[in-house]
């Protein structure tokens, strides 16, 4: 008798001349979820429509700000397996200094975004670029080694906005210690809480913190601490 396989083989098993004959439903109990989820790939063809955010990033380098956009493609939409999926980015600006590798560049990315797969690294990748004639600190005291690290910066925040990266959220237990810390530094300093002349929430005589990169590095009993990420040198 001729069996016609009409499904995907996903197991072979050699039977036994005592082994039962196994029917061709047992497989076709199983869901296939994980085969019929959409994913990106090369050959996904753009979508008439896509949903996207615009970034704005303002450096002391250039009197005019960069807009990055970043469109997503959405996946599995009304199922429980949604995702969106960054497809493309755009970068805009009036300083046309910097045209020729930000066109460069966002060709790069929006092939890298296409190819499917695990796009995170991007922006690690990109936050490791340094500048040789320095960086720069935003508002708020966050050193940048260079325009192209903030840009990685704005595609990671991007990331964590979608879901495919985790947030970097402090727990109310770290909260408390931090703002123990930072009560206790500026009794001692006797300075004020608010901003000094970068509007930067963290008090004057911060330093840089080398994991975060924020002017929030306090000591404090001898001990390094950030107010921002919580690293401590004594920990």
């Amino acid at each position: 008798m001729t069996i016609k396989i009409d499904q995907p083989i996903i197991a072979y098993k050699i039977l036994k001349a005592d082994d039962e004959p196994q029917t061709a439903t047992d497989h076709s109990a199983q869901p296939q979820t994980q085969a019929t989820l959409e994913h990106v790939h090369e050959n996904l063809s753009r979508p008439e429509f896509l949903t996207g955010s615009t970034y704005k990033i303002k450096t002391p380098m250039s009197e005019h700000a960069l807009y990055i956009t970043i469109n997503d493609v959405v996946l599995n939409q009304g199922s429980e397996h949604e995702q969106r999926h960054p497809y493309e980015i755009f970068i805009n600006s009036k300083n046309m200094d910097h045209f020729q590798w930000v066109v460069a560049l966002t060709r790069v990315i929006s092939a890298v975004f296409r190819k499917g797969g695990d796009v995170t690294f991007m922006a690690e990748e990109l936050k490791a670029v340094f500048d040789p004639k320095g960086g720069y600190f935003k508002k708020g005291g966050k050193f940048m080694p260079s325009l192209v690290a903030e840009i990685g910066e704005a595609i990671e925040q991007h990331l964590k906005m979608i879901g495919l990266l985790a947030p970097d959220i402090l727990d109310d237990q770290q909260k408390r210690a931090l703002e123990a810390k930072r009560a206790e530094f500026e009794q001692q300093q006797n300075v004020s809480s608010n901003a000094d002349a970068d509007d930067s929430p963290f008090p004057a005589e911060a330093q840089l913190c080398s994991k975060c990169n924020t002017k929030a590095a306090i000591l404090l009993d001898g001990c390094i601490t950030c107010l921002n990420c919580g690293d401590s040198k004594c920990s």
